[in-house]
């Protein structure tokens, strides 16, 4: 079975997972590739990545100069991927909040059964989510319940950050109008994606909070999202696209 996806992964001070993390994707089938896009991490992840792609030709980095912020990053690996010709690109954490196993799953309902999408949701089916705070959990819940209902895509975990996409939909999507870094950028890209008819499948998955290392979260990503939300309900409102 040739390589036909890659999994890309932003990094920033992630030393303590990422080597594991890399083991368990690539375990994952010889279809897989990584490709992780480093921000200048100060524990230098990059150069833990930069040796192991010394040695293994299925992992790539991206080395950036400075902390830029997740959405630029993702951005960058989806460029990446459709100019290397992927044909499934995937997006996830690295801190093992997803679990890599659940790759195949994505790249069956992509592959096997024609969805243009699918999403790990942590709220397909109840509230699949260990070891966090009851503070985060209601947060993150309370934000997907606005973000479906302000901008009307029928996705149950908008802010998810674990995804698998066809070419296709990232080849339809203007990177140049998606603005935000955080939990919105994920808001964003599902919001498009849904717009353009893409099939979209949510796949159930149990959502662990990070082994290791520190939440990039802040009260400046959750603000983002909120305005990022009033803005898309915007465009469905006057069918902007």
């Amino acid at each position: 079975m040739g390589v036909d996806s890659l999994v890309i992964i932003p990094t920033y001070n992630e030393k303590e997972n990422i080597k594991e993390l890399i083991k368990e994707v690539l375990h994952q089938g010889d279809e897989f590739e990584i490709l992780i896009v480093d921000d200048n991490s100060p524990d230098k992840t990059g150069n833990i990545v930069l040796e192991i792609s010394k040695k293994d030709q299925r992992v790539h980095l991206i080395e950036r100069r400075d902390k830029l912020g997740l959405g630029t990053a993702y951005i960058e690996g989806f460029k990446y991927a459709l100019e290397n010709d992927y044909e499934f690109i995937y997006e996830m954490d690295a801190d093992f909040s997803h679990d890599p196993s659940v790759l195949p799953v994505f790249r069956k309902y992509l592959k096997e059964e024609g969805f243009d999408m699918a999403i790990g949701s942590r709220y397909k089916d109840g509230v699949n989510v260990v070891n966090w705070p009851m503070s985060r959990l209601i947060l993150s819940y309370c934000a997907n319940f606005f973000a479906k209902t302000i901008t009307g895509a029928p996705i149950s975990d908008l802010t998810s950050g674990f995804k698998g996409f066809r070419r296709k939909v990232l080849e339809s999507l203007n990177f140049d109008i998606i603005k935000a870094d955080g939990y919105g950028f994920q808001i964003e890209v599902h919001f498009y994606s849904y717009r353009k008819n893409f099939r979209i499948k949510e796949v159930p998955i149990i959502f662990i909070d990070r082994r290791s290392g520190h939440s990039k979260m802040s009260k400046k990503i959750v603000w983002e999202a909120f305005w990022i939300v009033w803005g898309l309900g915007f465009r469905r409102l006057f069918r902007v696209s």
